[in-house]
């Protein structure tokens, strides 16, 4: 799956996460949030979540996965 990480209007992360067969930018579209803080492929193996790679096409420079992601993503499965 991909994953793109946006910044909410109050400055909180907030992970959404697609089918690979739709492009970041596609996807980037269709989003009101106006800033991304990452991009990038998120797989579970048996260590877990797993946040990797990058998105060529969501702007003028390369937006790439970071460290925390994968812990920010997996946060929100998380029953409260």
């Amino acid at each position: 799956m991909k994953y793109i990480m946006f910044e909410d209007f109050a400055g909180k992360p907030l992970p959404i996460i697609f089918p690979e067969r739709i492009e970041f930018d596609e996807f980037r579209e269709q989003i009101p949030y106006s800033s991304v803080r990452s991009a990038g492929f998120v797989v579970q193996d048996p260590q877990g979540l797993r946040c990797y790679g990058k998105a060529k096409n969501l702007g003028p420079e390369v937006i790439t996965a970071h460290p925390d992601d994968a812990a920010i993503i997996a946060e929100n499965f998380e029953e409260k």
